[in-house]
């Protein structure tokens, strides 16, 4: 009975995981997807209220809006030719990160988002394009 128990418990345990991880990779999927392509227009329904956006250093934070127009001339000046994250995780408290690499004209740049739990799914917090 309590090996029944156990297993039971183990496989809902399991099943929570898969879930969270395929929430995780799903919310970064379209954020890669819109850094990808070099979309600010893409990338904002997944900003957040405020958002800390950084350029080699430079970090201020700002409205959805005003991120959003700074991603855009961002991204204007510095068109994307590749993206991709190299590594994902979250915290104990349920923030999310990933670390990027995006090639662009102007050249490398280690990317980092953090993204925290909203009401339903994650928002951008955090966006650092840190050049190499």
């Amino acid at each position: 009975m309590k090996r029944k128990v156990f297993r039971a418990c183990l496989l809902v345990w399991l099943g929570l995981l898969s879930v969270a991880i395929y929430a995780q990779s799903e919310a970064f999927g379209a954020v890669k997807g819109a850094i990808r392509n070099g979309s600010a227009q893409e990338l904002a329904p997944y900003l957040g209220p405020k958002v800390e956006l950084g350029y080699d250093g430079d970090k201020k934070s700002y409205s959805a809006a005003e991120a959003e127009s700074a991603l855009k001339a961002f991204f204007t000046k510095n068109p994307p030719t590749a993206f991709e994250f190299i590594h994902q995780g979250s915290s104990n408290e349920g923030t999310k990160y990933a670390i990027g690499k995006y090639t662009g004209k102007a050249g490398t740049y280690r990317v980092f988002v953090k993204m925290k739990p909203g009401g339903g799914s994650p928002t951008i917090d955090t966006i650092d394009f840190t050049q190499e």
